[in-house]
C-alpha cells in the first residue's frame, strides 16, 4: 500500500479547487487533489455550450496565479451592464468608463477555464494529481487527516478541503448541516451565435418566471442563462431544434439580428444553500460546498475564487509562522473572513429574485422606480459597480493582484 505525506488534501480539483491548490503550491505547501474526474480532460475539450462571468477583482488572483494568460484570448469583457423590468422604459445601465478604465468582468468558457486549470497544476511539482479516484475512507484524527483511496493509496494531511460541489459528499460526512431553499425555477443554459455585434455589453431581463441573462462570448457569440418555471422548464428543453430557437427568440428579441443556438444546452434547479459552518475538526469548505445561489448577478463563481484568495492567505501565512495550518484557530479566520461576505451576496440575489420574479403591478412599479432612482444617483451607482466588481469589502492579496 502506498502511503503518501502532504500539507493539504483538496477534493475537487475543478473551477475552485484547481485555483485553490495552484495558489497553495506556488507558495510552498504540498498539495494533494482527488477528483472523480481527470482536469486534463478538459484539454483540448469540445465547446459544451457553459460559460461563467469573472469579475475584475478575481480575475486579477487568476492573473497572478499565472492562470489568466492562457484565459484571456477566449474572453469577452464585460463594458457595460444593462438590467431591465420585463418590457418596461425604465432601466439601469452601468458603463466602466464612470469609474476607470477596467471592465466590471469577463465572460469566459468553462472549458478554457479547466484546460487552464488543469495546465497549470501540471506544472507545479508541488501537486500530486489523483484523477479519476475517489475517497473510500476519510479520517479525521487529532494530528491528521488519513484519506483512503479506492486503489489503496493513503494520503496523509493536515487538513483536508472540501471543493466538491453543492452535494459535497466531504461535508456530508463530517456531519456539516445545510440550510436550502428552492426557487421553484430552473436555469437554461446555452451560447447563442447572432449576426449582430454585442459591443461587450451584458444584458439582464428580469421576467415574471425569472431573470433572462444574455452575456458577451468571444465574436458574435453570447452565452444565454434563462430561469425558467421549474413545472414549465423540462416541456421547453425537451423541444425539439427549430421549436426550442423559437421559444429563446420570443425571450432574446431581435436587438442581435438572427440568432442561432451553439452546442448542447443544460439546465438544473435553481435553489439558495449554505453550510451551517464552514469548518470542522481539521476540514474547511469552499465555493459551492460551502454557499450556493442563484445566478441572477453572476457571482457564484467569484464567491469561490473570493474564497480561495481568502483561504490561501490564511493557510500560506499560518504556515509560515509555523503554525499547524489544521487547527481550529486557523481555519476560524478564513470562516470569519468569509462568512459575512457571503451570507450578504446570498441575502443580495435571493432578494432581487423574489422582488422580480413576480408582475404585480405596485411591485413592478416601485421596483422600476427604484431601478430609475440608482440610474440616476451618481455616488450609489458607483458604489454597485465597484461591488460587481468585487473591489468592495476587506480583499485578500490575490484578489489585489499580489502575490501570497
Amino acid at each position: 500500500m502506498k502511503d503518501l505525506r502532504t500539507d493539504v488534501l483538496i477534493v475537487g480539483g475543478g473551477l475552485i479547487g484547481g485555483p485553490l491548490a495552484v495558489a497553495l503550491a506556488s507558495a510552498g505547501l504540498s498539495v494533494a487533489v482527488v477528483d472523480t474526474e481527470n482536469p486534463q480532460v478538459a484539454v483540448g475539450q469540445a465547446f459544451d455550450g457553459r460559460a461563467s462571468a469573472i469579475a475584475l477583482a478575481p480575475q486579477k488572483a487568476l492573473a497572478a496565479l499565472e492562470l489568466w494568460p492562457e484565459i484571456a484570448p477566449r474572453a469577452a469583457a464585460i463594458a457595460q451592464i444593462r438590467v431591465a423590468d420585463g418590457h418596461s422604459p425604465l432601466f439601469l445601465h452601468y458603463d466602466h468608463q464612470d469609474i476607470g478604465t477596467d471592465p466590471f468582468g469577463w465572460i469566459v468558457e468553462n472549458r478554457a477555464i479547466r484546460a487552464a486549470i488543469a495546465r497549470r497544476m501540471a506544472d507545479l511539482p508541488a501537486i500530486s494529481l489523483f484523477a479519476p479516484s475517489a475517497i473510500a475512507g476519510l479520517d479525521r484524527t487529532a494530528g491528521e487527516v488519513v484519506a483512503r483511496l479506492k486503489d489503496g493509496m493513503v494520503l496523509r494531511a493536515s487538513l483536508v478541503i472540501a471543493a466538491d460541489g453543492r452535494g459535497s459528499p466531504t461535508r456530508g460526512a463530517a456531519g456539516i448541516g445545510l440550510t436550502k431553499w428552492s426557487y421553484g425555477q430552473t436555469a437554461i443554459v446555452c451560447t447563442v451565435a447572432h449576426t449582430r455585434p454585442h459591443n461587450n455589453i451584458a444584458q439582464e431581463h428580469f421576467l415574471p418566471s425569472g431573470p433572462f441573462a444574455i452575456l458577451p462570448l468571444p465574436g458574435h457569440r453570447s452565452s444565454v442563462v434563462w430561469s425558467e418555471k421549474a413545472h414549465l422548464a423540462p416541456a421547453i428543453i425537451a423541444q425539439n431544434d427549430a421549436d426550442f430557437l423559437a421559444e429563446l427568440g420570443s425571450r432574446f428579441g431581435d436587438f442581435l439580428g438572427t440568432i442561432a443556438v451553439e452546442g448542447p444546452r443544460f439546465s438544473y434547479p435553481l435553489a439558495l444553500q449554505f453550510a451551517n459552518s464552514y469548518t470542522a475538526h481539521r476540514l474547511v469548505l469552499v465555493g459551492d460546498a460551502a454557499h450556493g445561489m442563484h445566478p441572477v448577478a453572476g457571482q457564484g463563481m467569484n464567491m469561490g475564487l473570493r474564497d480561495v484568495a481568502a483561504l490561501a492567505e490564511v493557510l500560506v501565512d499560518a504556515k509560515r509562522l509555523g503554525l499547524d495550518i489544521g487547527e481550529a484557530s486557523v481555519l476560524e479566520r478564513y470562516a470569519r473572513w468569509r462568512r459575512f461576505d457571503n451570507l450578504l451576496m446570498l441575502g443580495l440575489t435571493d432578494g432581487l429574485v423574489r422582488l422580480f420574479s413576480n408582475n404585480v403591478m405596485p411591485v413592478q412599479l416601485a421596483r422600476d422606480i427604484g431601478l430609475a432612482a440608482v440610474n440616476r444617483i451618481g455616488p450609489m451607482k458607483k458604489f454597485f459597480m465597484r461591488h460587481a466588481m468585487g473591489l468592495v469589502g476587506d480583499l485578500p492579496r490575490l484578489l489585489k493582484g499580489q502575490a501570497l
